[in-house]
């Protein structure tokens, strides 16, 4: 096991999308050693202006004490570790600690562990739970697998990145939480679709009853947070459709693999699969309430009223 020094380790962040660059700023902002690689330049820029070192490849991060991916996908992790120029394949140098926070698979996850290993590089899976609205609000959430030291000594690190950091045990079994996690979210968006067309179609604006269902006790801090979007049909991106039916066949394969019937999620992936057929792959997935309208005959509209999602700071 490589020593990572908890104060002020070089960090390394590959992956600048809509999650990674808000995560790399926090470790920015908090004084770190920051160096970044993203495929398309320009959107790292930025983080520049806040005191990072842009890198042109992965493999330019190879000694760093600690470096994050965040990335699409498997094969795009696969890419950037162990393909041509990847933060595994400079011949001389290794990070001390891999730190994963895509979604990707449990197979994929095993893959890197091992080449990771081969280079003397520890490796943990950290995939969070948010988006930048969260990360704004100090909310994200973690979940982590691997080695129980390896943890302890990157957990100041991880605490960085939001308010909870949970060790869920050794290899890959953060990915299996993760994914478990984006099938419920699935899950209850279209059940939360359901109910509020339900209510709007026997007279009820959607307003007044998500209000409702808010201050009661099954309200959470996501059906407010998805309240706005539902109220004022405002799909600006969080999470899209077919990265949510990525979740989906993801949980759905591992369900088989250790024989779990999930006829809930099952039928949801259906619905999303509906949903990316209507054409719903730019929005966010909170789209889903449109289908629902829709199958259910009745066309909606934006009712243009303020709603609190529960995430700004006096909240």
């Amino acid at each position: 096991m490589t020593y990572v020094a908890q104060d002020r380790p070089r960090i390394g962040w590959i992956g600048t999308g809509r999650m990674g660059f808000q995560l790399a700023a926090r470790l920015l902002d908090a004084g770190h050693d920051v160096a970044v690689y993203n495929r398309t330049r320009a959107k790292a820029e930025p983080l520049a202006e806040q005191g990072a070192a842009l890198v042109d490849r992965p493999a330019d991060l190879a000694d760093r004490d600690v470096v994050f991916t965040m990335v699409s996908a498997s094969p795009d992790l696969e890419t950037v570790t162990t393909g041509p120029g990847g933060v595994l394949t400079s011949p001389d140098v290794a990070p001390g600690v891999l730190v994963d926070s895509s979604t990707v698979s449990t197979q994929m996850s095993a893959l890197i562990r091992k080449a990771a290993a081969k280079r003397g590089t520890d490796f943990l899976a950290a995939p969070v739970s948010g988006n930048p609205k969260v990360i704004a609000a100090g909310k994200l959430t973690v979940a982590v697998s691997g080695s129980r030291e390896v943890f302890d000594q990157v957990e100041p690190l991880l605490a960085r990145l939001g308010r909870g950091v949970t060790y869920v045990g050794e290899d890959e079994v953060a990915r299996l939480v993760k994914i478990a996690h984006n099938v419920f979210l699935g899950v209850v968006t279209q059940s939360l679709a359901e109910i509020t067309i339900l209510a709007e179609k026997g007279g009820v604006s959607r307003a007044a009853f998500l209000e409702f269902l808010n201050d009661s006790v099954m309200g959470s801090v996501y059906t407010r947070y998805k309240s706005p979007a539902l109220v004022n049909l405002d799909f600006k991106p969080t999470f899209t459709m077919p990265l949510l039916r990525k979740d989906f066949d993801l949980g759905l394969s591992a369900a088989r693999e250790l024989e779990v019937p999930m006829p809930l999620a099952a039928v949801t992936a259906q619905l999303v699969a509906g949903a990316i057929g209507a054409g719903h792959v730019e929005e966010d997935f909170a789209a889903l309430i449109l289908e629902q309208a829709r199958n259910s005959g009745i066309a909606l509209e934006a009712q243009n009223v303020p709603v609190d999602d529960g995430l700004s700071p006096r909240a």
